[in-house]
């Protein structure tokens, strides 16, 4: 068995409500609503995976507006006590997804607890590393680690990041969830 996880229902509006090998958990948005809700899903039911959905930022303008898999994740919102962005004082500095599950284009992700939305952020994030914004991944895929359940992340573009990015995702996140339908249904074959 699989659990399907999303933050919001809108990003799984494409998808049936029922899907044959999967339950499904919406966490909230959010590093400490996702840690919190997968937690408690992973503590009650052992899963093979956990398979994450969603939309994010592109904050690298060369990405195209489709879904990626997600090989990494850092936080951009954090620093450690000698000032470093990117550092937690008690947290990696990196997590890695399982290789083994990626079955497209491959990118580091950063997540923050804020919506990722002008140019000025952006700048600052884009040294960690990342290609991609959220406000969850991290999250799931350290929790997940923690339990030793492999986990896949899928995120489709939503937005670039900039002014006026909000009024984009609302915009987009629907076609997201159809982009992530496509690729869950040829992925997994449900």
């Amino acid at each position: 068995m699989r659990l399907l996880v999303a933050a919001l229902d809108a990003e799984l509006v494409a998808f049936p409500a029922e899907i044959p090998g999967f339950d499904r958990l919406v966490t909230g948005p959010g590093k400490l609503q996702a840690t919190y809700a997968l937690t408690r899903a992973l503590d009650a039911t052992r899963y093979d995976e956990v398979l994450v959905v969603g939309t994010a930022g592109a904050i690298d303008t060369l990405l195209d507006p489709e879904v990626y898999d997600i090989d990494a994740a850092i936080q951009h919102d954090v620093s450690d006590i000698d000032g470093v962005v990117g550092q937690h004082v008690s947290l990696p500095a990196r997590v890695t997804l399982p290789a083994d599950l990626i079955r497209r284009q491959a990118v580091t992700i950063a997540t923050g607890d804020h919506f990722v939305d002008d140019a000025e952020a952006v700048a600052s994030i884009r040294p960690l590393g990342a290609r991609l914004v959220d406000m969850e991944t991290y999250a799931y895929a350290w929790v997940a680690e923690r339990f030793g359940v492999p986990i896949r992340v899928l995120k489709a573009v939503s937005d670039r990041a900039q002014d006026g990015a909000i009024t984009d995702w609302r915009a987009a996140v629907a076609a997201c969830s159809d982009q992530l339908w496509d690729v869950v249904q040829a992925d997994y074959g449900v």
